[in-house]
């Protein structure tokens, strides 16, 4: 089963975000997915499958600690090695809930056409707050659709500055997949984000591109532009742009491939 890792939401290798891609030639049980993505060690594999029409193929997608409905830097990274292996520029994935999502070459870069959630306005545990290392938010939302918690600070550096004590973090809240954090952009970019998961995956996701289907309508209804640039400050950093159009959002971003082999045959 070809493999690759692949550096997404990045130029250059061992920045952006890192993911597992396996092309699979059949279905895959969930416990053997599970545990290849245990193996690697990835913030998040994607087991990709043809569906037997040209440029269409299902994706599936794991943490290390379980199934993930929809995950972005792992369908760019998915994108990039169908068109470096296929004879495609463009590609559409089918999750496992069916939602679709298309892919395709642009200028260079891979753009992504993502669905459009919204937030509600939600409460943040004093005992969370106190886990990140945040004494003041200036909103609290959620995301019932990837169940993530959102929380705007008033400054960038603050954001990037973070530290969280990730062991009490897991025990701030018992009903969330992952706390979102958020603040205005500075160097060009329009905002600035880091996502904490230890509920359902790896302490911190170093590039996000999932998140942005609720952060990118908070942050153009903030801003009053449609066409947005992101950048997350994780220690590896990564960046993307975010455009909305009437009913999609289209992700667009760079990606390396760092790594490609063949996973042995298994049982």
């Amino acid at each position: 089963m070809k493999t690759c890792i692949v550096d997404s939401f990045t130029d250059v290798p061992f920045k952006g975000n890192p993911a597992g891609v396996c092309l699979t030639a059949s279905p895959l049980g969930e416990a053997m997915m599970l545990a290849i993505a245990q193996e690697l060690g990835l913030s998040e594999t994607a087991f990709v499958q043809s569906e037997d029409v040209t440029g269409r193929f299902s994706i599936r997608y794991f943490s290390p600690k379980m199934e993930i409905p929809l995950c972005g830097h792992a369908t760019l990274a998915s994108a990039k090695v169908l068109f470096a292996t296929h004879d495609l520029s463009e590609a559409q994935f089918t999750t496992v809930e069916g939602v679709e999502l298309a892919a395709r070459e642009v200028d260079g870069r891979i753009e992504m056409a993502f669905p459009v959630y919204g937030v509600r306005s939600a409460a943040a545990p004093s005992a969370l707050l106190e886990a990140l290392g945040l004494r003041a938010v200036e909103n609290v939302a959620y995301n019932e659709e990837t169940q993530i918690l959102l929380l705007e600070i008033a400054r960038a550096e603050e954001l990037a500055a973070l530290e969280p004590d990730f062991a009490a973090l897991l025990q701030s809240h018992d009903a969330i997949n992952g706390v979102l954090v958020t603040a205005p952009g500075t160097d060009g970019y329009d905002f600035h984000s880091r996502y904490f998961w230890p509920w359902s995956g790896t302490n911190e996701d170093p590039v996000t591109g999932g998140t942005h289907t609720f952060l990118a309508p908070y942050w153009s209804a903030r801003l009053g532009k449609t066409t947005l640039c992101s950048f997350q400050s994780s220690k590896r950093t990564g960046f993307m742009e975010v455009e909305l159009t009437d009913d999609k959002l289209l992700i667009r971003g760079e990606a390396v491939i760092v790594f490609e082999g063949d996973l042995k045959p298994m049982g």
